[in-house]
């Protein structure tokens, strides 16, 4: 029973980590862009404001992202930590050495 909770709380977190893997790429990309877009017909300054936005979301993104996954890592170690080993694993202080 607990190693199928365990794989349900995985499953869950991975499901958690694509939904929210696609929002943190679409919205700064969407809005960025738009900016950029908007920005340059006021301006008359195609297409230098749009390539900046979209840069800047691509930065963004990749902030936001390893962000996530940091937190995404922790939050399985720490599920990995509560879940018990059965008896005679091995931790990891006490691998063999090779």
């Amino acid at each position: 029973m607990a190693k199928f909770d365990r794989q349900q709380n995985s499953f869950w977190l991975a499901v958690s980590f694509a939904w929210q893997l696609g929002y943190t790429v679409a919205i700064p990309l969407v809005l960025l862009t738009l900016g950029g877009r908007l920005l340059d017909q006021r301006f008359d300054t195609h297409p230098w404001f749009l390539i900046t936005g979209v840069v800047l979301s691509i930065v963004v993104s990749t902030i936001a992202l390893i962000r996530k996954a940091s937190s995404l890592i922790s939050q399985i170690n720490q599920i990995n930590r509560q879940t018990p080993k059965p008896p005679g694993t091995p931790s990891h202080g006490n691998l063999p050495r090779s």
